[in-house]
């Protein structure tokens, strides 16, 4: 469903719903970025070379192999960074602009959010960042949030192709050759050269030594590790107490939107249920009618489903109160701070 094929009534009533809403929660989920063109590595069968995804995202596999899993993360910082913030994002840090009430909850780390402009005071991470970064020490307490470099460390760049020498059969001068070998030597480190897909183990990668793998700038001693909540790992207290703050308020909640997400996992699944105790109507934005929270049948009457690109959507359900953000340059939208 593009947004204008969205059916007249259930804009309208939307609209009238949101004119009056305040306390607004939103859930969101990879389904967010997917118009920005990232890969998920989600769920079984999700490989990144050889392995699978998941299997590197554990702290039993960094404390094996630091820099198989640093080269895999510095991959997806990478991968993030090349993509924009679509609409939707933009959408959404309008919408909290424009609410101090409206709090989000995203299951994301690929920073897109921020990158919008999102307020970091209404953006909760429920399994933290790309971008965050902090020391392994046990004794040392370094966090970083919002690290955008990229390489995060000279030795996790990704590689590129190198020219290759190609002898002539025709010149005995030597004049091709020295042209070649001058060409090869001159774009082998090149800007222009073009990158290598690392995610193919059919591509060599480099063999990186420890003290050229990220340390901590505080402690000098220990070393970094992405700032993501890895499996066997507790999610963020300080996140988790927000959110239940926000939900435990005596007030009511008015409207709980659900974007990209069929919520069907644990803590985000008790959300709708609990925001809709509190009075709540649920919105999802979603590219697929079985993925609602509960299921088909788990939305409710006077409840919304929007089917299609949730950077179409958002922008156009959510005009009566920021605006119409489509026709606006996104230069406009404060940027997140750059470190």
């Amino acid at each position: 469903m593009s947004s204008s094929s969205i059916p007249k009534a259930d804009l309208e009533s939307f609209s009238n719903h949101l004119k009056q809403s305040r306390r607004i929660l939103a859930l969101l989920g990879a389904g967010l970025s997917a118009s920005s063109g990232l890969p998920t590595f989600r769920g079984t069968g999700g490989l990144w070379r050889s392995h699978e995804a998941t299997s590197l995202a554990t702290p039993e596999a960094f404390a094996q192999d630091a820099a198989l899993v640093w080269q895999f993360y510095s991959y997806r910082r990478h991968m993030a960074l090349q993509a924009q913030p679509n609409l939707a994002h933009h959408a959404l840090a309008a919408l909290a602009r424009r609410n101090p009430e409206f709090i989000t909850l995203s299951q994301n780390v690929d920073g897109l959010s921020q990158r919008a402009g999102h307020r970091a005071s209404q953006l909760h991470l429920l399994h933290g960042s790309l971008f965050d970064v902090r020391c392994t020490a046990f004794d040392c307490d370094f966090i970083q949030q919002n690290n955008f470099t990229d390489p995060i460390v000279p030795a996790l760049a990704i590689p590129r192709e190198q020219a290759q020498l190609k002898p002539s059969e025709t010149d005995n001068t030597g004049a091709e050759a020295a042209s070649s070998l001058y060409n090869a030597m001159h774009t082998a480190n090149a800007s222009s050269a073009k990158e290598l897909d690392i995610s193919d183990d059919r591509i060599e990668i480099p063999q990186i030594p420890h003290d050229e793998l990220p340390h901590c700038p505080q402690c000098g001693d220990g070393l970094l590790r992405p700032g993501v909540v890895w499996f066997g790992e507790t999610l963020p207290r300080r996140t988790m107490a927000a959110v239940d703050a926000f939900i435990d308020e005596p007030r009511k909640i008015d409207l709980i939107l659900v974007v990209g997400t069929s919520a069907k996992v644990y803590p985000a699944a008790g959300y709708v249920d609990e925001a809709r105790a509190k009075g709540a109507k649920v919105a999802v934005v979603n590219m697929d009618r079985k993925d609602t929270p509960g299921g088909p049948g788990g939305l409710q009457e006077g409840d919304w489903f929007f089917e299609g690109d949730a950077s179409k959507i958002l922008p156009e359900i959510l005009k009566p109160v920021i605006g119409d953000i489509s026709r606006k340059g996104l230069g406009q939208f404060p940027a997140a701070e750059m470190i």
